[in-house]
């Protein structure tokens, strides 16, 4: 099993510690995963950078989830689903979209699903869909700008994904309850 220091605020190299300082005013502590990334400052503000950037797209935040959370299931992080269980929660996603995303289940709602389908699409192909995954997902009504916007959501959660694979990041207390694995 492999590991990766945890910072904090104070151990933290000069160049992160403003990052952490912000986590911790947003999120009320220093998330696990941004105490990993702050041994390399310019990975953790690229990963804040892109999170802030997905967060304003045009999806709601039943999309966000669905982005975010797919992804997630599909390299199996087991920091991430619970991290973003707790934060659905925190969006007041229906619990019905995350227990249906956790589980690999389809989701109830057409368009929600036809999102999760072509993500995974984009995930397992690495980039190469057809031109039926295409047409499937316009077909619901997204159009490039959210192709795009997935490309966006995923460069962000491999920057999560992997980190947490290969630092073994704790899953923080506050999303403890939310504990998975594949």
């Amino acid at each position: 099993m492999t590991t990766l220091k945890v910072h904090d605020i104070e151990s933290s190299p000069e160049g992160s510690k403003p990052l952490l300082e912000n986590s911790l005013k947003a999120f009320g502590m220093v998330p696990g995963l941004h105490g990993v990334l702050a041994s390399a400052p310019k990975a953790l503000e690229g990963y804040q950078v892109l999170h802030q950037l997905f967060t304003e797209t045009s999806f709601n935040n039943d999309e966000l989830t669905v982005v975010w959370q797919t992804i997630n299931v599909e390299h199996a992080c087991h920091y991430c689903v619970p991290a973003h269980t707790g934060i659905a929660n925190m969006m007041k996603v229906d619990e019905a979209i995350t227990e249906a995303l956790r589980n690999e289940t389809p989701l109830a709602d057409e368009k929600l699903e036809a999102l999760r389908t072509f993500t995974l699409s984009v995930v397992r192909n690495r980039g190469n869909v057809t031109q039926e995954d295409l047409d499937a997902f316009y077909a619901v009504g997204y159009g490039e700008q959210q192709v795009l916007e997935i490309i966006l959501g995923l460069a962000q959660k491999t920057i999560s994904n992997y980190t947490n694979h290969i630092a073994n990041t704790p899953v923080d207390d506050a999303f403890k309850k939310f504990e998975w694995s594949k």
